[in-house]
């Protein structure tokens, strides 16, 4: 079971990651997006890892636009990482896990 939790709208991104008790990476992705789908392995692996630490979310941005337009997602993948409901920080494009895990701990 993957410990990556599927956004499916502004419910439950309000309750998975604005209302979160930890730190939490929201990938904003597609389907048909070739660097999405190079980065995603290595969501997953970062997610199981930090499982104890901070959350992990996907959120496919073409079925939740206004949501990527309320944060700025102009490109994917984008990375967001939030903390007591506020994005501390973006990354862009298909990161390796180093770049991944030194983006998670800016805030961990």
């Amino acid at each position: 079971m993957s410990s990556v939790i599927e956004l499916h709208d502004e419910e439950n991104f309000n309750n998975d990651v604005l209302n979160s008790d930890v730190p939490t990476v929201v990938d904003f992705w597609a389907e048909w997006c070739g660097p999405c789908k190079q980065l995603s392995p290595t969501v997953e692996e970062i997610a199981e890892e930090n499982k104890d630490k901070i959350k992990v979310c996907k959120m496919d941005v073409d079925s939740n636009r206004e949501l990527a337009a309320k944060y700025g997602i102009r490109s994917i993948p984008s990375l967001i990482i939030f903390k007591d409901g506020e994005p501390l920080g973006v990354e862009i494009g298909a990161l390796s896990k180093q770049q991944l895990e030194e983006f998670i701990s800016t805030v961990v």
